[in-house]
């Protein structure tokens, strides 16, 4: 590599990984010119598409994304899949490295008996729907009365506020309108959570334990 040149890199994902990566790599003493490759439309990953509508004052961690992505050496590349829009190795010929940050985009298969049934869903599947993640469906079957949670971590606790809460204690928030229409036909009245071991291994937070209660 020529060292009178900036060093290049490819970033793969924009989410708060990626974005952060690129702000180290700029810190580290070393001129440095990095592109964001992203697969959405848009930048921020599951801050923008997998943090609750409800809660702004995480998704307020945008403005400080926002900062590095204003750097004049950072720029945005989006609605680019790696592997279908330009293989690693097509990068490989334009850039010096490659980081990946590409996240967690699906849920991991529990492998228990059931888990296929119709009616079982992930996680993913439904945090993408209220966040309005194009990649998901836009409408949501929420005729069933009693709803079963698997899982004691912050994720379980912002499903279940979403289905106690009622379309319209949402709609002052960002939601989609979609989301806010399917909400309406919302008919879940019993919730439960289930989680594998004791109240010390809960991965929530005290914060989201205090806001479900005031569902």
């Amino acid at each position: 590599m020529n060292s009178s040149r900036p060093l290049r890199v490819a970033v793969i994902g924009s989410g708060p990984a990626g974005i952060y990566a690129s702000d180290l790599l700029m810190k580290s003493g070393r001129t440095v010119e990095i592109d964001l490759f992203e697969q959405m439309p848009a930048p921020f990953g599951l801050i923008r598409y997998g943090v609750a509508p409800d809660h702004p004052r995480i998704k307020g961690i945008v403005n400080s994304l926002h900062a590095v992505m204003e750097k004049p050496n950072v720029r945005f590349l989006g609605n680019i899949e790696i592997g279908t829009t330009i293989t690693v190795e097509k990068l490989h010929e334009y850039y010096d490295a490659i980081v990946f940050a590409t996240g967690a985009v699906a849920d991991r298969d529990l492998d228990i008996p059931g888990e296929n049934l119709n009616g079982s869903y992930g996680a993913a599947d439904f945090v993408g729907f209220y966040d309005g993640n194009p990649r998901f469906h836009r409408t949501w079957n929420l005729t069933a009365t009693h709803i079963a949670i698997i899982g004691v971590g912050n994720v379980a606790l912002d499903i279940s506020r979403i289905l106690a809460k009622t379309a319209n204690e949402l709609h002052t928030t960002e939601i989609p309108d979609n989301v806010y229409q399917t909400l309406k036909t919302n008919q879940a009245t019993h919730i439960h959570i289930f989680g594998r071991r004791g109240p010390a291994q809960a991965k929530f937070t005290p914060l989201e334990l205090k806001e479900l209660d005031h569902s």
